[in-house]
């Protein structure tokens, strides 16, 4: 007996529409029981039954995350705005509240810099009222790190208020100079990120940042 894709489709026409485990089952079973009968020109038929008869652990879903995963990466992402809306209005009291006093930064062009009083200095001097922090849509990803905390990566961009086109979004960051009368425009830097954030009582703290692929 051969076995066709219309032999397939036939299936979903004649039978009440199971579920999908069942369908599944069902059409396996078919594959199983006529495979070495299926002819050569049926190309179709062989390609859906070796795909039906793979083994089921190569076929399964990425599993979906869980309610702590997805709580934990609602709760980074919460910090994380918080920590950045402090660094574009220059909160440095709010800033350095989120931050460890013993925080190790790393930047591949700049090196280490170690303390947050270093931190808060390098902040208040090269990017307060010069630059707009906006994290890029998609690209967060969070971590747990057990018994400690969580790991952040993604992308940023950095904005430069006096010297861009306002853009989507740039109010609501914080950015309300837009290319200021005979500036020059300049180019929207972009870099990406690891966080390492702390968990206790009290509640996130920053530990540990990366700061690479400027």
């Amino acid at each position: 007996m051969q076995i066709s894709v219309e032999k397939i489709a036939g299936v979903y026409a004649v039978q009440p529409s199971p579920p999908a485990k069942e369908l599944l089952g069902l059409l396996r079973r078919i594959c199983r029981n006529n495979l070495f009968g299926v002819s050569m020109n049926a190309i179709p038929a062989i390609l859906i039954c070796s795909y039906l008869l793979l083994p089921a652990a190569l076929l399964k879903e990425p599993p979906t995350p869980s309610g702590k995963q997805t709580a934990l990466y609602d709760e980074i992402a919460a910090v994380d705005s918080e920590l950045f809306r402090a660094a574009n209005g220059c909160d440095l009291v709010k800033l350095g509240s989120m931050v460890d006093d013993g925080l190790e930064f790393y930047h591949d062009e700049a090196g280490l810099m170690i303390g947050k009083q270093l931190f808060l200095n390098s902040v208040k001097n090269n990017t307060c009222g010069v630059m707009i922090r906006e994290l890029v849509p998609g690209s967060l990803e969070v971590y747990p790190i057990k018994g400690f905390g969580a790991i952040e990566l993604g992308v940023h961009r950095f904005h430069h208020p006096g010297h861009e086109k306002k853009w989507p979004g740039a109010r609501e960051l914080g950015m309300t100079r837009f290319l200021d009368l005979g500036a020059a425009e300049w180019p929207v830097g972009q870099a990406k990120f690891l966080h390492i954030w702390r968990k206790d009582q009290i509640g996130w703290t920053l530990v540990r940042v990366v700061s690479y692929a400027h």
